[in-house]
């Protein structure tokens, strides 16, 4: 089994933090990968594919977090939550 280990430091930028909508958004998007993904503050590490986890970071805007993944397709999993992140969940409308 191939496994690779891709990490990337994101910085939230919604002004309300990372409330429901975008932690819905990470869930969705670290569920269709098989790597372990994770976001960690200071220490404090939680599974991205888990709403729980994610709602006990309490990220306000600005808080800098590490995304990590493990596994087989880590560098995708990495691009693409990082790439929510980036555009600041931009495709969240509703």
């Amino acid at each position: 089994m191939n496994k690779s280990e891709s990490n990337k430091k994101v910085t939230v930028g919604l002004t309300n933090g990372l409330h429901l909508r975008p932690q819905s958004m990470i869930v969705q998007a670290a569920q269709g990968f098989e790597s372990d993904v994770t976001l960690s503050i200071e220490g404090h590490k939680v599974d991205a594919k888990s709403m729980l986890d994610l709602m006990t970071l309490a990220a306000t805007f600005g808080t800098e977090l590490l995304l990590e993944a493990t596994g087989s397709d880590a560098g995708s999993a990495v691009e693409a939550i990082g790439g929510l992140f980036d555009s600041n969940f931009e495709g969240m409308d509703s």
